[in-house]
């Protein structure tokens, strides 16, 4: 009986601590604090012998789960603790360009979350500063670069200065993108909609895969991941300038992600259908239906489920993939 008694209590010592760390993760502290209590944590409550905490080949602490008394690694089921013990961005730098809102502000928040070191870059300043300040509340330090992506020295100047002052330049993510003239068939769309959308969409990810590019080549190291979209890839009726747009992006992508193959750079693109995002509100409602209903899925896609995909293409496990366009449209493109 006594002995039953010990098993059920070292199980339910376990069970108590991984809810214990997810309660950690969820409570809304600093990242930084949340890391030290769980590792702290971690080792307080692994068994030890004589003193000494059990450990793994690889150092890490145990935790009681079987009642024979085997132990496994903590955290097999939590995906949360993973995360918080084993950051894959680990001291890696990231610039997002369009960082202050949208597609940028939840990539730049997923990165920050698993361990990358933030430089955004957006031409709204004001809304620039709102969301540095709001990661900074959470731990994150956050650099920000205000300039336009279709502005060469403004690019190469944030760029220099990522570079300068974090010593290194990992990752970088041009999600800085406008819609221009929606709903209109190309008769009624004037040369400067047209020219102002190719300047931010198309000459913004040359600009910036260019600057990236020049800072990795002296690790030998990068990540650069270009936002394409669905409609570059079928094209939208009534987005003729956006369409033609994102079509560049992905022939931009596959011809820089060949020139670069050899090397530990890789460059890639996302082709997501419609995100609800800010840009996406301030759009016609029958556009938005017209390329909604395009979707097998028969819904938009999330902000949260482009930043999970990102977070993969500009990790070190995506290492044989480059030139590729990543599909994130709910079946609408299945090539």
């Amino acid at each position: 009986m006594a002995r039953i008694q010990a098993r059920n209590s070292e199980t339910n010592r376990g069970r108590l601590f991984v809810a214990d760390v997810r309660r950690l993760y969820l409570h809304p502290r600093s990242e930084v604090a949340r890391r030290d209590e769980v590792s702290q944590r971690l080792v307080t409550s692994a068994p030890t012998v004589h003193g000494t905490t059990l450990r793994s080949e690889r150092g890490h602490p145990y935790l009681p789960s079987h009642p024979k008394g085997k132990y496994r690694l903590a955290r097999q089921r939590d995906h949360h603790v993973r995360h918080i013990m084993n950051p894959r961005f680990q001291d890696q730098v990231a610039i997002i360009t369009g960082g202050a809102d949208g597609l940028g502000k939840a990539i730049a928040r997923r990165l920050a979350s698993e361990g990358a070191r933030l430089a955004l870059m957006d031409r709204n300043p004001a809304l620039l500063g709102q969301t540095a300040t709001e990661f900074e509340s959470c731990g994150w330090a956050t650099a920000t670069y205000s300039g336009d992506v279709a502005n060469e020295s403004d690019v190469e100047r944030a760029f220099d200065a990522v570079a300068s002052e974090f010593g290194r330049l990992d990752i970088m993510v041009n999600s800085a993108g406008i819609v221009g003239p929606t709903n209109r068939k190309i008769v009624d769309v004037p040369l400067t909609g047209f020219d102002e959308v190719q300047a931010v969409n198309l000459r913004g990810s040359f600009l910036t895969a260019k600057h990236a590019i020049r800072h990795m080549l002296r690790r030998n190291y990068g990540r650069v991941l270009l936002i394409a979209s669905i409609a570059g890839k079928e094209g939208n009726a009534g987005m003729c300038c956006y369409s033609a747009s994102k079509a560049g992006v992905i022939g931009l992508t596959k011809s820089v992600g060949k020139e670069y193959a050899e090397t530990g750079i890789t460059v890639n693109a996302l082709a997501p259908a419609v995100i609800r995002t800010a840009m996406v509100e301030n759009m016609p409602v029958e556009q938005v239906k017209y390329m909604t209903d395009k979707i097998p899925m028969k819904r938009c896609g999330t902000l949260e489920e482009v930043a999970a995909m990102v977070a993969f293409v500009v990790s070190p496990e995506a290492a044989f993939n480059t030139g590729a366009i990543f599909d994130l449209s709910g079946g609408r493109a299945t090539y």
